[in-house]
């Protein structure tokens, strides 16, 4: 993946995750924090007791774009919180770090349902098991259900699933959404327009683009603009009318600033990429992080995580300031 820049690392998890599985291999580049591929090892595990932390010491997986580093320094602040000495590493991708999970050089990730699931589908039942066997859906307790069950034989522990997800998403104008009274995508098919979609090129044969919303929603796509996924320039064309709708993600936060608005994919197109925690079961599955992670994800909503993801993209503001402010202000850290 030679594309850069917060959001468009971010979307691209998310394009290729979810539009496409052959993709399940996305590496993105590095960026910060300590890196596992010289061989780094943490200094013992979530169980062991180490100096700076009372209940021991535990590392904090995060891949390299912006909405999962601040997702693992939500984590990290909370176990800290709770009483634990903490370090975050990046690691490019899952390729890498889901190993580390499992070998226990990492201790917790922050995670997509879906996505993972996938990933671990894949990696149990092979490369096509995705495409013809898949386990992740627009259900998301279904979806955690199919995960733990792939996980929990690899010595992974699945906690709970929260309400904030990442996964894609439709997007309109203002007033295009009012002129033609749309609030769902269903009423968009509904209304029989004709629409062009700016998206990445594989949205006209992926099955959650293109091929989905008009199987799913009866939506009449007269064609796909390569301007990517969620990019400026697509988000753009969609604003000066040259296309009618974008594809971005759940969590794009600058959607506003386009004058756009989401149309709400109400019959479950999407695979539920809900985020939550993944641990590793032998070092990290004491009931004490669990409870740790579990207010983190009680309170973290999509819009939350839309909003830090463009603080840090938009002000340049660092990962760990907007999670400690978020946390504080949530009452999880004391101020």
């Amino acid at each position: 993946m030679t594309e850069m820049g917060g959001l468009v690392n971010r979307v691209s998890r998310i394009a290729g995750a979810v539009l496409g599985t052959t993709a399940l291999a996305v590496a993105l580049a590095a960026c910060g924090g300590d890196s596992l591929e010289g061989g780094k090892k943490k200094d013992a595990g979530g169980s062991g007791a180490s100096a700076g932390g009372e209940k021991g010491s535990l590392v904090v997986g995060a891949a390299a774009f912006t909405e999962s580093k601040v997702l693992a320094e939500l984590y990290a602040q909370s176990l800290r919180a709770a009483g634990y000495s903490v370090s975050v590493t990046t690691v490019k991708n899952r390729e890498l770090y889901e190993p580390s999970l499992e070998s226990g050089e990492i201790d917790v990730v922050p995670e997509y349902a879906a996505t993972i699931a996938e990933f671990l589908n894949a990696k149990v039942n092979g490369p096509k098991a995705p495409e013809d066997k898949p386990v992740a859906s627009g259900d998301a307790d279904a979806t955690v259900e199919a995960l733990r069950k792939l996980a929990e034989p690899r010595g992974l522990k699945v906690l709970a699933v929260g309400g904030a997800v990442d996964q894609n998403a439709f997007a309109v104008t203002k007033e295009f959404a009012e002129k033609n009274k749309l609030t769902t995508l269903s009423d968009l098919g509904r209304a029989k327009l004709k629409v062009k979609i700016a998206a990445g090129d594989e949205c006209a044969v992926r099955p959650f683009c293109a091929p989905g919303l008009k199987k799913t929603y009866g939506i009449d796509v007269a064609g796909i603009d390569p301007k990517g996924v969620g990019t400026p320039q697509a988000k753009q064309a969609v604003k000066d009318g040259v296309d009618q709708l974008v594809l971005t993600t759940t969590t794009d936060a600058t959607i506003d600033t386009f004058g756009l608005v989401f149309l709400e994919d109400d019959k479950k197109l999407q695979n539920a990429d809900n985020v939550l925690p993944v641990v590793n079961a032998k070092d990290a599955g004491a009931p004490e992080i669990a409870a740790a992670l579990d207010k983190v994800t009680k309170v973290l909503t999509t819009a939350d995580l839309a909003e830090l993801n463009r603080k840090v993209d938009a002000e340049r503001a660092k990962p760990e300031d907007v999670a400690k402010d978020y946390l504080t202000a949530k009452g999880l850290l004391n101020k």
